[in-house]
């Protein structure tokens, strides 16, 4: 006798499919191509906001249609993962800070979550595909569109009652599930984040233009723009400040905060400028780094150092000094100006 086919799983036995995976809010959207995502990344590369980043810039067209990712889709699971962590103290070693997001590995929670859901979707018949941190998809819009939350002035998508510090993923899916409605701006007059950007990245509403915000700048090949080395102050990864200040997250999401996970909110940067290639990425590997080369996060360490190390920090000093007198033009220049700000003190 043949088994039955299994039924779809609702909304409610989803959630109970995610939860044991962190994921706490799921909703669903319609899997058809989002024009007004597409004309705003569009317009965001026409006015040079996107600097020389790919990810969903790289081919607007791709990431803002469902459809070119599972053939004959009709829905979009949004889900969201929170990353509101308990803060560390400081050590004493020159140190650097990292955003919430990165201190430990949310995505792979957050995608084994949607792995399960998508071998249940199969198991009743329906192609899905899981969508985490991938350039394929506009994952901030495609949860906007379906219902859990609103765009802030960040550009970062506010969860109602809950803050804007979650990591967001998707299911596309031939399954058909009624869609939700997006959820009402929730900003009002607030302009905290717009004024709480330390180099005044958010040039409107949430439009944030990359060749002045820092959390870019860290991953970007290249020289640190001198203009902002000082404004990185000590964060070797990531930034968090426009959340940071943003009061439906600070009363929501920091003040309630998870326990500090196993992970690394202080990096000892007098470590990573001795550690060599192979420790740096097996540390960090988890991390954005442009085509997997390590001197970028020495380059950031070089600029941490400079904005926090003492006048008679001898071991600081010296181990900058090793990279101005180094064969690698662009971590010495990065040495010689760390050397001259620790010299001002």
């Amino acid at each position: 006798m043949a088994r039955p086919t299994p039924t779809l799983p609702d909304r409610e036995e989803i959630l109970e499919i995610v939860a044991p995976f962190g994921v706490e809010r799921i909703g669903f959207a319609a899997a058809t191509p989002d024009e007004h995502t597409r004309a705003a990344l569009e317009d965001r590369i026409a006015h040079g906001y996107a600097d020389t980043m790919g990810f969903t810039f790289g081919n607007p067209s791709r990431s803002t249609d469902p459809g070119r990712t599972v053939d004959g889709a009709v829905t979009v699971i949004a889900a969201a993962r929170s990353y509101a962590v308990a803060d560390e103290p400081a050590p004493a070693r020159p140190a650097a800070r990292v955003a919430r997001y990165a201190r430990t590995d949310h995505y792979t929670p957050l995608r084994q979550g949607l792995q399960a859901v998508v071998r249940r979707l199969r198991s009743a018949g329906e192609r899905a595909v899981v969508m985490v941190d991938h350039n394929g998809l506009v994952d901030r819009a495609m949860a906007h569109r379906a219902g859990l939350g609103w765009f802030g002035r960040n550009a970062n998508l506010m969860l109602p009652g809950a803050g804007s510090m979650f990591v967001l993923g998707a299911v596309v899916t031939t399954a058909r599930y009624p869609h939700d409605t997006p959820v009402a701006d929730g900003c009002g007059t607030c302009r905290r984040c717009i004024d709480g950007c330390p180099t005044g990245a958010i040039v409107e509403a949430g439009v944030v233009d990359a060749r002045r915000c820092l959390a870019w700048l860290v991953q970007r090949p290249g020289d640190f723009p001198e203009e902002f080395r000082v404004a990185l102050g000590d964060r070797i990864y990531g930034c968090d400040d426009c959340q940071e200040v943003c009061p439906p997250t600070t009363h929501l999401s920091i003040r309630s905060p998870s326990p500090a996970p196993d992970g690394d909110m202080w990096v000892d940067l007098i470590d990573m400028l001795n550690a060599d290639d192979a420790t740096l990425l097996d540390r960090y590997g988890r991390w954005y780094i442009a085509d997997r080369d390590p001197r970028w996060l020495r380059r950031n360490a070089l600029i941490c150092v400079g904005n926090t190390a003492s006048l008679t920090d001898i071991e600081a000093r010296e181990v900058v000094e090793r990279y101005r007198d180094g064969d690698d033009d662009l971590l010495a220049e990065h040495a010689r100006w760390a050397l001259a700000q620790i010299a001002s003190r």
